[in-house]
């Protein structure tokens, strides 16, 4: 006798995955979650903006997390040699959270799969997703490392599974990324740095002086780590020799205002590397299954919008499962796909203006307009879907442009009356 599957199969128990088992779990449904590794696990992606938290609150999982002792964020602070901007979360113009948290990921991940479990989701650790068969009924299989194989048969698949991207790699649903390819290498770091030379409830988001594409994040943790990272072309890399750690602190050096912020510091877990981790795919959607978060769609990490992005989907996705299963008629392209590429519209837009030069413009332009600055925050923040925002969606690159252009003729105009120096 055929096994007799769940309601949802999700692929994958990180942020994504697990939010939409216990918004699902909640509702009634029978959920199972396949994580191929063992939690707790290691991921890169701490700094988490305002809008999780909204979904959070939403899928009533903010208690928990708020229990998780995490360190609180407000805001977030970019730095270019003597330039320096800060955005605090509450002066935005979306409404919602305006807080968020800064998270050990292999805490918060293993901690939302908890909630999941506690909702009633079904997780099972160390299950490996061999092969998909999409369509009205759906087939899954899958190999525990007993080496045992399974065949589930759920009613609906969520790929959940991050940069495993894993049905993107089985139903051949990937395409090439048009962002450069860039490298993140990143370690924890005991960072020393001492009380009020640093506000620890922000990101801090550095700017090499020289190569202005080639930034950093400095994210702290509550027990006096940080998450420290550099992002940068490999061509730009390749200036460096020496070990992977000797290469990390070299580029670090090269930022003079941060080397001197962490002049005490020292690694606590070995320096890594990320490299092309942009990704697209050529639809988010199926008979029978849609992708997730990271599983989807990865942009690049400078504004901390992976988690956010996941988040969202996770939400579309349990909202219009909920009403499918409950014999309503939906229409996953416009209610799923095209809602989200709203918002990572927007975030392409800021990425996009961040390595040619406009946003950073925008962001160090030191006469904000206030309710542009707040617009502009509320982005920052995670608030992507605001269609009030004029920041947001497909018009987003036009309007930022225009901005950047403004701003750029304001200060060359106060230059100009400045005179030379």
């Amino acid at each position: 006798m055929p096994p007799v599957g769940p309601d949802v199969l999700v692929i994958g128990a990180g942020p994504s995955g697990s939010v939409v088992a216990a918004m699902l779990a909640k509702r009634g449904y029978q959920v199972l979650v396949m994580e191929r590794q063992h939690f707790p696990r290691f991921s890169i992606g701490e700094s988490l903006l305002a809008y999780s938290t909204q979904v959070l609150l939403e899928a009533g999982l903010l208690d928990a997390v708020l229990a998780g002792g995490f360190q609180f964020k407000n805001g977030a602070t970019f730095v270019c040699d003597d330039e320096y901007s800060e955005f605090n979360f509450a002066n935005k113009f979306s409404a919602g959270a305006s807080f968020t948290f800064q998270v050990v990921r292999s805490e918060f991940d293993h901690l939302l799969a908890k909630e999941a479990e506690r909702c009633g989701a079904t997780v099972r650790y160390g299950v490996e997703i061999t092969a998909v068969t999409t369509g009205a009924s759906p087939e899954v299989t899958v190999k525990t490392e007993t080496g045992e194989v399974e065949v589930h048969r759920p009613r609906f698949v969520l790929d959940a599974s991050g940069f495993g991207r894993t049905l993107a790699r089985l139903l051949e649903l990937e395409k090439p990324s048009d962002f450069p390819v860039r490298a993140a290498r990143f370690a924890h770091v005991k960072d020393g740095i001492v009380a009020g030379d640093f506000d620890r409830q922000k990101i801090r988001i550095g700017i090499n002086p020289t190569h202005r594409d080639v930034w950093s994040w400095l994210i702290p943790f509550p027990n006096g780590n940080s998450s420290l990272g550099i992002v940068a072309t490999r061509e730009h890399l390749a200036r460096y020799t020496g070990t992977a750690e000797e290469q990390y602190w070299a580029m670090i050096a090269d930022e003079p205002k941060l080397r001197a912020l962490l002049e005490n510091a020292h690694t606590v877990r070995p320096v890594g590397e990320i490299v092309g981790y942009a990704a697209n795919v050529k639809t988010l959607h199926g008979p029978g299954f849609a992708l997730l978060g990271n599983a989807a769609e990865f942009l690049d990490p400078v504004f901390s919008s992976g988690v956010t992005i996941a988040l969202h989907s996770a939400k579309l996705a349990a909202d219009l499962l909920d009403r499918q299963f409950r014999g309503e008629a939906v229409n996953w392209q416009q209610e799923f796909a095209e809602p989200l590429m709203f918002g990572i519209e927007t975030f392409r837009t800021f990425v996009t203006g961040w390595y040619d030069g406009s946003l950073q413009d925008v962001i160090f332009y030191p006469d904000k307009e206030p309710q542009i600055h707040r617009m502009i925050c509320s982005v920052l923040a995670g608030y992507a879907w605001d269609p009030a925002n004029p920041y947001t969606g497909p018009v987003s690159a036009r309007r930022l442009r225009a901005l950047a252009a403004t701003c750029r003729a304001a200060s060359a105009r106060r230059a100009e009356a400045a005179g030379p120096s």
